[in-house]
């Protein structure tokens, strides 16, 4: 009997292993068919990764794209057939337990150079969607001063204006 109840245990707890990697999968293929889309130039296929309500982080300050504002600023670059050109190289995914929703980090090979990605997805419908998606660019620490200096009388405008704000 113990024997039984152990084997049932060890296939359940298979099965729930199985059923994430299955997940991490589809999750993998969905970001790198996104990322995919976007260098094809494929609009549609690209926007029907994301959530209706989805949002897009840039790496501007001033970057947060709700889906229809990030649709307006991305559709002219897709119209002239090159939007932007991202390729994971490495990537994290982490599925909640009823695997409902996941999130992730990744590293980009892009224009910019290497980029970080990091969102979430919410399975809508049997599928997975780009809920929220974050882009930055990966500064070496090394040379983070010199990324204040660059940038440092922009954000210092930039700063006073969202206090005022507040």
């Amino acid at each position: 009997m113990k024997h039984k109840i152990f084997a049932l245990g060890l296939f359940m707890a298979s099965m729930t292993i199985f059923a994430q990697h299955t997940e991490k999968d589809k999750i993998n293929n969905v970001l790198d068919g996104w990322h995919l889309d976007a260098t094809n130039a494929d609009f549609e296929a690209y926007f029907g990764k994301m959530t209706k309500d989805g949002v897009f982080i840039g790496t501007d300050a001033m970057e947060n794209w709700q889906n229809d504002e990030f649709r307006a600023f991305s559709k002219p670059y897709f119209d002239q057939g090159k939007a932007w050109s991202f390729t994971a190289v490495q990537r994290n995914i982490y599925v909640n337990e009823d695997a409902t929703f996941a999130w992730f980090d990744e590293l980009l090979d892009t224009q910019m150079k290497i980029c970080r990605g990091s969102g979430v997805l919410k399975k809508i419908n049997g599928q997975w969607k780009i809920a929220h998606y974050v882009l930055s660019i990966a500064v070496p620490n090394e040379k983070v001063s010199e990324l204040i200096e660059i940038k440092g009388e922009k954000d210092d405008q930039l700063l006073q204006e969202l206090k005022k704000k507040q």
